[in-house]
């Protein structure tokens, strides 16, 4: 039986969607020993998102930007939290929308993942640096 957690501290990246599959799969050699078990990742941030979709085509990533920009617009009038800037709350809103963390099964020693399925950070911030996730490793 394993069960383990660590905190991964991510690579700053610019805004947008950023798949992370292969960084978090590099920092749990563990995952060879579980037949079967589950991986929670969950993000310390309130302004950065986790979600998991699509990793094969790179426009699937600037089509969730530009939706979510469209959704959650910077400088919008209606919106009263603007002290840590105009990209703050828009970057609320989408982290919401999108969550904190994912939760994978683990088969065979390798994430689950469909064929065309990868994990992003969803890096909602013009200047969000670098962000920490914590990583739980459950099974046997």
């Amino acid at each position: 039986m394993i069960c383990l957690q660590k905190r991964l501290r991510l690579p700053a990246v610019r805004r947008g969607f950023h798949l992370i599959t292969d960084l978090l799969t590099a920092e749990l050699p563990e995952l060879e020993q579980l037949r079967m078990g589950t991986l929670h990742v969950f993000i310390q941030h309130t302004s950065a998102s986790l979600s998991i979709n699509e990793n094969a085509d790179p426009t699937v990533r600037r089509d969730f930007e530009e939706f979510f920009n469209r959704t959650a617009p910077e400088n919008a009038p209606y919106f009263q939290h603007t002290q840590e800037g105009p990209d703050d709350m828009p970057a609320h809103l989408k982290a919401a929308m999108l969550g904190s963390s994912v939760t994978i099964p683990v088969t065979n020693g390798e994430l689950s993942l469909g064929t065309w399925q990868g994990v992003y950070l969803g890096e909602h911030r013009n200047h969000g640096g670098r962000r920490w996730v914590v990583l739980t490793l459950m099974g046997a």
